[in-house]
């Protein structure tokens, strides 16, 4: 359904994105298989970015490195996968109670 119809909306660019996010939805693979491959492969990218945090902690600590940019990127792209990751376990223990809750 394009919305940009409804509400009269001129703009090319918004048109575009209207197209895109409905053929997006419509591809999507709803199973459980690739919702969990998914969660694995967060999981894992959030590791290696908390590896290379240690790392770049490392590194400034021993003296190799005396870059603090490096170090400061490192940590923030640690602490947003770990707080997007947290998050979605959260989201997924709250899914899984009220499965849990429904009577057969």
């Amino acid at each position: 359904m394009d919305i940009t119809n409804i509400l009269n909306i001129g703009s090319e660019p918004i048109r575009e994105a209207a197209k895109n996010a409905s053929t997006r939805v419509e591809s999507t693979d709803e199973s459980f298989t690739s919702l969990f491959n998914s969660m694995i492969s967060n999981v894992s990218e959030t590791n290696s970015l908390l590896h290379k945090e240690e790392e770049e902690e490392v590194k400034f600590a021993l003296g190799i490195s005396d870059n603090t940019h490096d170090l400061a990127i490192a940590a923030a792209k640690a602490q947003t996968a770990l707080s997007y990751t947290v998050a979605l376990r959260d989201k997924f223990i709250e899914a899984y109670k009220e499965l849990m809750q429904i009577q057969v």
